[in-house]
């Protein structure tokens, strides 16, 4: 598969038809606890977006040179050509994640106090957002080991380059972003309703998920689509023909 079609693949699967949120339920506690205001609920989205980003970058380059079997820096280090650090994963990657944050945090300080303010306990709480480990842990699938695309929209047994892999993280946060503003949208129509009482509060918006989570569930199958529309398709074998044979066409007088 060509490069072009796979990033274009693996964009659309993470960003609607493989949902972080709506499919893999990940993410769930900014997305549930920041989707009341539309733009708090974009803010954060710009937030992840930007987190989880930086944190497959640095994650790409820690397993491709450190963490996976024979990576090149450790093997020269260790002077080991199956040196292994993948024990560490776990580890190195909520190290990232916790810089990556902290980056964040301090840039959304300084130039933008009020989102910042808005955001409260959520903000350092995106150091344990399970959507950007499992970005990242996706990554190092599929780094280590070849996995192929799987989910992703492309075939088996293809080790992922750094481009793969920022595309995976940046249409991520972008499929983030939107069921989060969705969700916000549809939780300030909400507070203008008449909820019944048993249903107001968590219960409400737990049902709304779940509806979300439905709706996008209508996108399965497009990336199966998707990939035979931009994937070159291999020309017709001619049929080559013997003389003497019957279907060649010769008229008989």
């Amino acid at each position: 598969m060509e490069l072009v079609s796979q990033l274009v693949l693996i964009a659309v699967s993470a960003a609607i038809i493989n949902n972080f949120v709506l499919h893999y339920f990940v993410g769930i506690c900014p997305f549930l606890g920041v989707s009341r205001r539309v733009d708090m609920a974009f803010g954060m989205g710009c937030a992840v977006t930007f987190v989880i980003s930086v944190a497959a970058l640095l994650s790409w380059l820690c397993t491709e040179y450190i963490l996976r079997p024979g990576a090149p820096l450790t093997s020269w280090l260790t002077g080991n050509p199956e040196a292994d650090l993948s024990i560490l994963n776990y580890i190195v990657y909520i190290f990232v994640i916790a810089s990556s944050v902290q980056l964040v945090e301090m840039y959304l300080r300084k130039f933008f106090p009020p989102l910042y303010k808005s955001f409260g306990v959520f903000l350092p709480l995106i150091t344990t957002n399970c959507a950007i480990l499992f970005a990242c842990l996706e990554i190092m699938k599929h780094v280590s080991i070849g996995a192929g695309a799987g989910a992703w929209g492309g075939g088996g047994g293809e080790k992922w380059g750094l481009a793969a892999a920022m595309v995976l993280a940046i249409a991520g946060g972008v499929g983030f972003t939107i069921a989060i503003v969705i969700m916000a949208g549809i939780r300030e129509d909400l507070d203008h309703c008449d909820v019944p009482k048993p249903l107001q509060g968590a219960g409400i918006t737990l049902l709304v998920a779940g509806i979300l989570a439905l709706a996008f569930m209508g996108f399965s199958g497009v990336d199966s689509n998707l990939k035979k529309a931009i994937s070159p398709q291999d020309p017709p074998a001619a049929t080559a023909t013997t003389p003497g044979d019957p279907t060649e066409g010769d008229p008989s007088p």
